[in-house]
């Protein structure tokens, strides 16, 4: 395997990459647990794990779903004015109902996802900030209505082949990279304060023991543990494994705004799940009714993909590829040219 290198800080070795794909099997199996199914000793398994941390090669969290707590979500693009695209875009990356912020069209365009957790926290936005900032020219909000792919399923080419089946088994079942789901749930759940506190550091980091979650929760480790077990399996949280493009050798990433016949649109969202270049995909309202972030090697694959696989599609009507210019956040962690970064307190295990 090639050994591609991030922000010439650290190259990544086989024994990386398989670490790597073992927390994208289970992001909080422990070290003594991979050390044993890979053939190294734990200490090695931490030691490269923490320097992958450093580095900003990847960083495990817990993503809260507001959909499972009534919410909806939203792409927003907003063209700006020149010169004070990045001021825009970087005091959004700063609000924490803002997962995801790239500039595009050469830098003069913004594209954000928004995950407020409450009506008001949206509308607030949406309705009346953005709206009325001077850098903005012109926005377009779409809601989100089916989620195709996302969360777990960042599956990366790269990382194919990285275990063995037996490997991959002794870890756990894992989850497919398949994971469409509806957006809002009908019975929203919930949460206590406990709840909020708990989620609040698994938010800084999705390895945090059980002796740390549950003294963050003010609960015992034991009633901790069943909550976090309820919060999981009940889908209001997932703990995801934000891994740095650029880590594994995807240099261009790009956003795919397309109009798809609406009787085909099930068929293409499921059809662009099973594709390993896509991180994420989604069936948006308005005329591009379909919305998915890519990852290929180059501009050349970027070109094959988009013409050859997803253009070929049918029910695609008309496709705008645009390439990320710069990406500030993804999934709720901050981008620092190819590292991701922890915020100003964050902790990592």
């Amino acid at each position: 395997m090639a050994r591609p290198a991030i922000a010439d800080s650290v190259t990544l070795e086989s024994d990386d990459v398989r670490i790597l794909r073992a927390l994208q099997i289970d992001p909080r199996v422990g070290f003594a647990t991979v050390a044993t199914v890979l053939g190294l000793s734990e200490l090695t398994v931490a030691r490269r794990y923490r320097r992958m941390r450093r580095a900003g090669v990847i960083r495990v969290i817990g993503v809260v779903d507001p959909g499972a707590l009534g919410q909806s979500r939203w792409m927003v693009r907003l063209r700006c004015r020149p010169g004070s695209v990045t001021a825009l875009a970087e005091a959004l990356a700063q609000r924490d109902d803002v997962s995801w912020v790239a500039l595009s069209a050469a830098g003069s365009e913004v594209t954000c996802a928004v995950r407020s957790r409450s009506q008001e926290q949206r509308d607030d936005l949406l309705g009346r900030r953005l709206p009325r900032a001077a850098a903005v020219l012109d926005l377009q909000a779409s809601v989100m209505l089916r989620q195709f792919l996302g969360g777990r399923g960042h599956y990366w080419a790269a990382l194919t082949g990285a275990l063995t089946p037996e490997q991959e088994s002794a870890l756990g079942p894992g989850d497919r990279p398949f994971t469409e789901q509806p957006v809002v749930r009908n019975q929203p759940c919930q949460l206590s304060g406990h709840d909020e506190k708990l989620l609040a550091a698994l938010a800084a980091d999705g390895r945090a023991s059980l002796v740390q979650l549950a003294a963050a929760a003010d609960l015992t480790p034991g009633r901790a543990s069943r909550r976090l077990h309820a919060l999981l399996s009940g889908g209001v949280v997932h703990i995801d494994v934000e891994i740095a493009p650029t880590a594994l050798g995807y240099q261009a990433r790009a956003n795919l705004w397309m109009r798809v016949h609406p009787a085909k649109i099930k068929t293409v969202g499921r059809a662009m799940a099973q594709m390993p270049e896509v991180g994420f995909a989604v069936a948006l309202s308005g005329p591009n009714n379909l919305h998915a972030v890519v990852h290929c090697r180059d501009l050349d694959e970027l070109f094959e993909f988009t013409s050859d696989r997803v253009g070929t599609l049918p029910g695609v009507e008309a496709m705008e590829v645009s390439p990320v210019f710069r990406q500030i956040k993804q999934a709720g962690t901050r981008v620092d040219g190819d590292r991701l970064i922890d915020p100003p307190s964050g902790r990592s295990r």
